[in-house]
């Protein structure tokens, strides 16, 4: 499966906009064709504020200052004491339902700075035409993530998949050092003890709908490499599992905390 093909808001490393060299503060710097391309995808206007990175990796808060189709200048005015974007890479794998508010769960998986949303199908999940019925519509989402990444200064987009079966999802997560699977029924760890003393650089988590994944879907997960885990005695709304489970990750691996 082509990922860049199922991306749909140019999100990643492509969203990155990156400076040629270290600037001056408050000095103009122009920008490459590849910012340029960048700030396409952050559908950026003249005089809006975001946030860039050099060479070095150092971060800055910088004003768009011309900004043309074939050129762009901006001014670093701030520079970030740490990196905005975290050195862990989360992908998180949301099963869709049609009575948790998944936008919200997109703007918190943005602020606690995953890499990669992907909607899933599950076989408790309603599907996507189901969730399209509803006034809250999947073509929303790109917008969603685009306005909360502006709001906590991310440096890049997180990439949004396009939906994904279940099977897509776990071909999707191939790459993950570690995958988590939060599981309601019974299961051997916790979500920490599945971390261990494990110091991975990328986590794929997996999270079911409402009911819950079935148990064929929990043994398919497993047979390529998938842990199922528990985040504790409640059951927790999807959305919910979904902010703790990736809040936990960044404070144990990440830059959480």
């Amino acid at each position: 499966m082509d990922l860049h093909q199922s991306c749909v808001n140019n999100g990643g490393l492509a969203s990155l906009v990156r400076l040629n060299h270290v600037p001056q503060l408050d000095e103009e710097a122009h920008l490459s064709d590849e910012a340029l391309t960048a700030l396409s995808h952050w559908q950026a206007r003249l005089g809006e504020v975001l946030t860039v990175v050099d060479p070095e990796e150092t971060s800055y808060r910088a004003r768009i200052t011309c900004l043309e189709a074939e050129q762009a200048t901006c001014v670093p005015f701030q520079r970030l004491a740490k990196s905005v974007e975290s050195q862990l890479r989360i992908e998180v794998y949301q099963s869709l339902t049609d009575k948790e508010r998944f936008e919200l769960g997109l703007q918190n998986l943005t602020e606690l700075g995953v890499d990669r949303i992907v909607p899933l199908e599950s076989q408790h999940s309603s599907t996507l035409e189901e969730r399209d019925s509803q006034p809250e519509k999947s073509h929303r989402w790109p917008e969603v993530i685009n306005e909360k990444s502006r709001q906590c200064r991310r440096a890049m987009l997180p990439e949004l998949l396009s939906v994904q079966t279940f099977t897509e999802a776990l071909v999707c997560a191939g790459s993950a050092e570690l995958k988590i699977m939060l599981y309601e029924g019974d299961v051997s760890w916790t979500f920490t003890e599945g971390i261990g003393s494990f110091k991975p650089q990328s986590i794929a988590l997996l999270i079911g709908p409402e009911g819950g994944f079935s148990q064929e879907e929990v043994e398919e997960a497993q047979t390529v490499g998938f842990l199922p885990v528990s985040l504790g005695p409640r059951i927790l709304r999807p959305e919910t599992a979904a902010i703790i489970a990736t809040a936990l990750a960044q404070s144990y691996l990440g830059d959480l905390g």
